[in-house]
């Protein structure tokens, strides 16, 4: 966990969301992946997604129920796309959150390609 945190840092040095060009950050747990567009100058959300089943939170949810992580992980990119061009955001960075940039993380960002992002 401790390497994690450092290899997150060492990127969140280089990577900085702007309103023009928001930053995608990713977040992997055990069961499920979140992202969401961040802007780091105004200090606001955009767009979040996550493949957890419907919550209260004010999240866009999927509604996939079969598949494996990694389909719903690409599932859960095409759907912050959507969303994000209809805000009216084509460009991105991509924040790997110190994560390799390999299986989940890997398909949510061909996700997020495949539905319009540039990054």
């Amino acid at each position: 966990m401790e390497q994690l945190e450092r290899r997150h840092k060492r990127i969140r040095k280089k990577v900085f969301g702007t309103p023009e060009r928001p930053r995608l950050s990713v977040y992997r747990s055990l069961k499920y992946i979140y992202a969401q567009l961040v802007d780091d100058v105004g200090h606001r959300t955009f767009v979040s997604v996550t493949s957890q089943p419907k919550t209260d939170e004010p999240l866009a949810h999927m509604k996939m129920e079969k598949g494996n992580k990694v389909d719903k992980s690409k599932e859960c990119g095409k759907l912050l796309a959507r969303l994000a061009l209809e805000k009216g955001i084509k460009e991105i960075v991509f924040d790997r959150g110190g994560y390799n940039y390999h299986g989940r993380v890997k398909a949510i960002a061909e996700g997020a390609r495949e539905g319009g992002l540039n990054f």
